[in-house]
């Protein structure tokens, strides 16, 4: 495990904004692109709506600005699509107000496209969306909430005039589903994240990634949804604590573990979920973070996030071989890769291999600063919304 000194820095949400400065986000420049999000989140709307506005914005020689919007601006609904040339609506079920805003554009003759991150927009997908979740399916209503849930999506994507979202794989199953065009921006790190992980990957780097003499293998949850993911990968955890007695486990967020981690609960640390800032110092902290995916369409279009955050403080990951992942990772290269029946093979592989870290690491880091960093998707955000 390394401990680092580089310390945890101040958080605040930098989104939370009062309308009037939004608005004056966008009107900085002639070409605008307007982003709304039902209310402002660490996850999607961070990815999806606040990166890709500081991208637009931080570009200084182009003439587009963005900003975002959210239910909570409906009185200015009317002002916004006065002030804006394009609408980007992300993961937002159909309701009246949003109608009601797509409606205004297109009143108004302006562009409007939905981007989404995730398989929930189809209802022919519902029970392997609950299934792979591990939702309680016996609860009173569970069918009504998903069912509803994604059908509001959809209806949303319908009445847009294309679609952006972060991998191929989630670009076809939206082409077949609306038959619009569809956009791939990956999801991608944006300043301040870059900023704290350039300064902990220089400490571990002066160290020669030389940590306290244990390996801390890293699970980081963001939800309770992951449980069933985790499962995958918890009897290989049992069988590498036995074998190895310089190994720990950190778990973050929200999982629990199952008896079979009972013996070992003294080499277990949990941590609490993090703020996305830093959260990439918990990260830079472990050897090792592991990434166990279930294997469906579902988790096919999940998108690379857990990869480029570790890879940027210098962090190893070991992944099931999900479409996404499948295509980031060159197996002992820069990470690892492991079918579900090879987690235990994979993971002691990867201990053995201690003298490769130090390069695997430095690749991995690059890798995912040239394509998952904030300074590299202009083009392609600039394309999606057809300003390219």
């Amino acid at each position: 495990m390394f401990e680092l000194a580089t310390p945890l820095v101040p958080y605040a949400d930098p989104w939370l904004q009062p309308l009037s400065e939004r608005l004056a986000m966008l009107h900085r420049r002639e070409v605008r692109v307007a982003y709304f999000y039902e209310e402002p989140n660490n996850s999607t709307f961070r990815y999806r709506a606040y990166n890709m506005a500081q991208v637009l914005n931080g570009c200084e020689t182009g003439n587009v600005s963005a900003s975002y919007f959210f239910l909570s601006d409906r009185e200015r609904f009317d002002e916004i699509a006065d002030a804006a040339d394009i609408l980007v609506i992300c993961r937002s079920r159909y309701c009246h107000e949003v109608n009601g805003l797509i409606t205004k554009f297109r009143a108004r003759r302006k562009r409007v496209l939905f981007d989404i991150d995730d398989l929930v927009f189809d209802t022919d997908y519902a029970h392997l969306v609950v299934a792979t979740l591990g939702v309680d399916v016996t609860r009173k209503g569970l069918w009504d909430d998903w069912f509803a849930m994604i059908a509001r999506m959809g209806q949303t994507l319908k009445m847009c005039d294309g679609a952006i979202t972060t991998n191929e794989f989630l670009a076809r199953k939206l082409a077949n589903y609306s038959g619009l065009p569809v956009f791939v921006v990956p999801n991608f790190m944006n300043k301040e994240q870059l900023e704290l992980a350039e300064r902990i990957f220089a400490e571990k780097e002066r160290a020669r990634f030389v940590g306290d003499g244990k390996v801390c293998l890293g699970y980081f949850s963001g939800s309770p949804s992951h449980r069933l993911d985790y499962a995958i990968v918890e009897p290989a955890l049992a069988e590498v604590l036995a074998e190895r007695p310089d190994v720990e486990v950190m778990v973050v967020g929200y999982i629990d573990h199952g008896p079979v981690m009972r013996e070992f609960s003294h080499r277990i640390s949990r941590q609490p979920f993090q703020d996305y800032v830093n959260l990439q110092r918990l990260l830079g902290t472990v050897e090792f973070n592991l990434m166990p995916l279930q294997s469906n369409a579902f988790t096919d279009c999940k998108s690379e996030l857990k990869y480029f955050e570790a890879a940027s403080v210098g962090t190893l990951s070991i992944a099931s071989p999900s479409f996404t992942y499948r295509r980031a990772i060159r197996d002992g290269e820069n990470g690892y890769l492991a079918k579900a029946h090879e987690w235990t093979e994979t993971i002691l592989r990867a201990l053995d291999r201690g003298e490769a870290y130090e390069v695997m690491a430095a690749e991995a880091r690059r890798d995912a600063l040239l394509k998952f960093g904030w300074q590299h998707q202009t083009e392609a955000i600039l394309r999606a919304l057809q300003l390219g």
